[in-house]
Formats: structure tokens, sequence, C-alpha cells
């Protein structure tokens, strides 16, 4: 009988990151001979298919008392989410439980009882929650490391969505799920980057349970990008991700406005009317929230990708989709960024420093300093394809 492996994510549509991630695994494991469910949230844009279960929607984001008590139940292991996920684990029976992001709205406790169950768990690490409350390692926009050691802080700076309500649950959830519980039932824990790794590390939780295995590229796009011709670059460079102050973006902005190159920003967010409004010039076009086949045209003719987050950013899905489409990357050295970076795909400058980004996008714009795209198309297609993330995530699987 093929091995049986249950996704849980918290939501199931291409939401973020973590979302396609996990989309993806689905795909690569079904594609691979193995039988896959997925346990999610029952949401308004959650994928619907008969390998699909969920549990009730909760959200804090509602003005009825009975809603936020709901959700708070959740995010401590409660309302549904118990006997909703036995269930599927008596159907299923899975080999494997693979978490991803699950914390408030469906809650650790599926990997308590997953164990218990008798069945292999394994979590992928999309953000910093299992070390900072608040998941981003953030404090009013300021990289903060002080909740590693003390979940209290999170109280006492109200970091989280700057709420006290929402700090105080969190800071409940990290002390119901905390460091010793969580590694008692989890089998191994796996780290996009290094970066993370050492992070968990320094946090406290036990080297020999956290493995390395970057993101992979979807294998349709995969397919897309391995067929793009990589000569036919046109004179624009592009952002590519969400429009938010920890993502650097208006940094990028300030620097570009200067610039005599054509910069192309594409996707959305909390800042989009503010950027809108005061970077509206020719040189700078924003393009909106683009689809898959969108963003690889947009990478097939860019000269250059800029990832300038302020923020520790974990193992980007956009830097690994521009190199595979052989398009160098001028990325800011914080968090898992520079792991991704060589001298032969790109350049790093310090995070924050607009004249050091300046001076990366003009020796790449100006020719001073160029890039063999096959060579990097080349590199990062085996570097992050499905075969190669498999393989590393067969032997933490079934080792």
């Amino acid at each position: 009988m093929n091995k049986r492996v249950l996704l849980v994510n918290k939501f199931y549509y291409t939401r973020g990151g973590a979302e396609v991630v996990a989309i993806n695994l689905q795909d690569l494991l079904s594609a691979h001979g193995y039988e896959v469910a997925v346990f999610t949230m029952d949401y308004q844009d959650t994928i619907r298919a008969p390998y699909v279960h969920t549990t009730p929607e909760v959200s804090f984001k509602t003005s009825s008392v009975k809603d936020k008590i709901n959700f708070a139940r959740r995010t401590l292991g409660g309302y549904k989410v118990v006997e909703d996920f036995k269930k599927v684990l008596n159907e299923f029976k899975p080999d494997v439980v693979h978490l991803h992001n699950i914390h408030s709205y469906i809650s650790p406790v599926v990997g308590q009882i997953a164990h218990d169950y008798g069945s292999r768990v394994v979590w992928t690490l999309h953000d910093y929650k299992l070390l900072c409350p608040a998941y981003s390692c953030l404090n009013r926009g300021n990289v903060c490391e002080r909740c590693f050691f003390n979940k209290g802080r999170i109280l006492t700076q109200r970091c989280f969505k700057e709420s006290m309500a929402a700090s105080t649950l969190a800071w409940a959830e990290a002390l119901k799920w905390n460091r010793i519980k969580l590694q008692k039932f989890t089998h191994a824990f796996i780290c996009p980057s290094n970066f993370m790794r050492e992070q968990m590390i320094k946090g406290g939780f036990n080297a020999h349970k956290l493995h390395v295995v970057n993101n992979f590229l979807d294998p349709i796009k995969h397919e897309e990008l391995k067929d793009l011709p990589h000569n036919n670059k046109e004179d624009y460079y592009t952002y590519i991700g969400r429009l938010s102050s920890e993502k650097g973006v208006e940094t990028l902005l300030k620097t570009a406005k200067n610039l005599p190159y054509k910069l192309k920003i594409a996707g959305g967010g909390p800042l989009k009317q503010h950027l809108i409004s005061h970077y509206d010039l020719p040189n700078i076009e924003f393009l909106g929230r683009l689809d898959a086949v969108e963003v690889s045209h947009l990478l097939s003719h860019a000269r250059l990708l800029i990832q300038p987050s302020e923020c520790y950013e974990n193992n980007p899905l956009s830097t690994i989709e521009a190199l595979c489409a052989g398009v160098p990357v001028v990325g800011a050295q914080i968090g898992g960024i520079p792991e991704l970076i060589s001298p032969s795909n790109g350049l790093t400058f310090t995070w924050g420093d607009q004249i050091e980004l300046e001076r990366c996008i003009n020796s790449v714009m100006s020719g001073s300093y160029s890039f063999n795209y096959d060579e990097i198309a080349r590199d990062a297609l085996n570097r992050f394809s499905g075969e190669s993330h498999l393989g590393r995530l067969e032997k933490i699987y079934f080792d």
C-alpha cells in the first residue's frame, strides 16, 4: 500500500508563501505515488476537493463576543478541532502528518493528537511563531528577539497587531504550546533556511530535530521557466511581493526615484495606495497583483529582481522563482536571503542602506557587473527542483 501523508495548514488556497508551498507539496507527493489528504480551516476561498477535510472557520476580526470566544478556544486547542482531526486520522490513517502554519486557526493540538495516534509528525517552519508569539521578530518595525527567552515581553510591548487583546491571546498561546511540549510530539522540524535553524537553536530547540530543506519550485512553473529564453532582457528591474513596511519596498522606491532605470512593482498590500501616491513617477510602474503566468512573463524579461526586506525573511519564493528564470537578484543581508545569493547569481547590500542598494542596482543595470543568465537558471532549477526537495523530505519522513 502507498504511504499516506496528511498535510495540515490553517488556510488552503494561494494566500501566501506557506500556502503555496503546502499546495505544491500536495501535488508533488501525489505525482510520486503518495496518498495525500489535507486538513485545513473551512474558509470561503478554501480549495474544494475530495482529499480536503475541514474544521469550522474561526475569526478574531468580528464584533461578536461568541466568535471571539470560539477563536480563543481554537487557539488553545478547542472548538471542534480535536474531534474533526481525530475523525480524519481514523479515516485516512496517515503514516506522516506534515504540519505547516497551524497556530490560532487550527492549533498545535493536532500535532499532539497525531503523535499519540502513532503517526510521524513533521513540521515545516514558515515563520518564527515558535520563537516569537507575534510571528515576525518585529516590534513596531524594528527587528526584535526579546521574546525568544521571555514570552511575557509581548504583553509589555503589545507588539502583536499593537493590540493588548491580541498580544494577551498570543502570550497565552505561547505558554500553552511551549518549546518543551512542542518538541515532545514533533519528530522533526523542517527549516527552509540555515538562518531559521540557527534562530531555533538560539531559542533553545534541540539541534538534532532541526533539518534544513529549502522551499522548491512548483513543478508546473519549473517546466515553464526551464523553457524560457534568458537573453531577451528588457531595460527594467522588478520587485515582486507584498507592499508592506517590513519588506523594505519604500527603501527601494526612495532609491529608485533618482535612478534612470525602469522599476516594475508587482504585488499588493497595506502600503499600496501610500506608495502609489508618493512614487507615481515615469520610471516607476505599479502593476498590482499578478497571476503565475504574468509573473513568469515579468521575470522572463527583467534584468534584475530586488529583494529589499528589512525583516527576518526565511526562504523567499520570489527570489527562488527569479533565479530559476535566470534573473540575478540584489538582496538585503538579512534572514535567509544571503544564503540564496552568490557572486554568480546576484549581489547583497546592508538592509535599509539606500546608498549600497543604489550602487548594486547601478552596477547591474549599467552593465558594469554582468551575469550568465543561462547558468543562473540551470543551477537554480536543479537546486530548487521538486525531485531534489522530495529526496530530502523522504529521509526525514521515514529514516
